[in-house]
């Protein structure tokens, strides 16, 4: 065998193995992200029967080995009350995206859908929502200003004045996890309870202090009167380095489960979320993030990065 055919037949070997290597970490981390979902669930709904849980992006996880070709995973399904898909209809390149629609298909038979699209042409808002409307899923439609939930549109999809007991009985939704362009914690809420949106999604924190059980009960009534559910926003896959639970010293390895740069946010660290410590933060104890928005009067949890399994091992 020639040098240079040897060389290149090491480095296709090579190759092979690094790739099998990433694809066999990501399917085991996948399948620990299951079982952590899962178990945040059970945590929640055994100190609050009706809590609802939805996963937001990670769709894979519905399927049984992660493989959208399986039957749907049982165990997740029935541990989770929906499912949360960003930029189904719209993408970032304003296309629709098959791989998505193609799990969501089959996910929707037992499970509401709350889409979020980020729409760039504000013209073509109206259309994307009536898509989503005939696929029986509630979208909220964001501009390109509002990328990063922080805005409340002024028009609100199939707005009514029912009462919202249950997930099923919502027609709408309000993504609004971003608090900056309000500068009091009291117009923040103001602005939210002067709405009639059937299904609030909001973060814990206003200014790093948590909302009280009794602003959370005042926001559970639409302007109109009816009553509506409120999720609180909980990133399960990343550590925030503006939470709570951030000490000064922590950097990226420091601790070793602080695994990985999230692309794109700087403030944002990959953990390695199957990590003792980590899911201590998240759940099982009085003083983690789950039992706070328990007490807080949360109706759920809208949870967000249960694709970090994915983006531990891939770019």
């Amino acid at each position: 065998m020639k040098k240079f055919d040897f060389l290149a037949f090491f480095f296709l070997f090579f190759l092979c193995s690094f790739l099998t290597m990433k694809e066999e970490l990501t399917n085991l981390a996948g399948l620990k992200m299951q079982e952590f979902v899962i178990n945040s669930s059970i945590y929640a709904k055994k100190l609050k029967p009706n809590f609802i849980i939805i996963p937001q992006n990670g769709l894979e996880l519905g399927f049984t080995q992660l493989d959208p070709n399986n039957p749907v995973n049982l165990s997740y399904s029935d541990a989770i009350d929906g499912y949360g898909i960003e930029e189904l209809f719209y993408n970032a390149n304003s296309k629709v995206d098959s791989y998505k629609i193609k799990m969501v298909k089959v996910l929707k038979s037992n499970k509401p859908i709350l889409v979020s699209e980020n729409i760039k042409v504000s013209e073509a808002i109206p259309a994307i929502l009536a898509r989503n409307k005939s696929e029986g899923f509630l979208c909220f439609a964001r501009s390109s200003s509002n990328y990063d939930y922080k805005e409340i549109p002024r028009a609100i999809p199939d707005e009514n004045a029912n009462d919202i007991l249950q997930l099923s009985d919502a027609q709408n939704y309000l993504y609004l996890i971003n608090s900056a362009s309000y500068k009091t914690r009291d117009s923040f809420l103001n602005a939210i309870a002067l709405t009639n949106y059937d299904l609030l999604i909001i973060d814990l924190f206003y200014d790093n202090m948590p909302f009280s059980a009794d602003e959370i009960q005042l926001l559970k009534t639409k302007a109109n009167g009816g009553k509506r559910l409120v999720l609180s926003y909980l990133n399960i896959g990343s550590a925030e380095n503006w939470r709570y639970y951030w000490r000064k010293k922590w950097k990226l390895n420091s601790p070793t489960w602080l695994l990985k740069k999230y692309a794109g946010y700087d403030n944002e660290i990959y953990v390695q979320f199957w990590n003792p410590e980590w899911k201590k933060i998240i759940y099982g104890n009085d003083t983690s993030y789950l039992k706070k928005i328990i007490n807080a009067g949360f109706d759920g949890a809208y949870i967000d990065n249960v694709e970090a399994y994915y983006f531990l091992y891939n770019n």
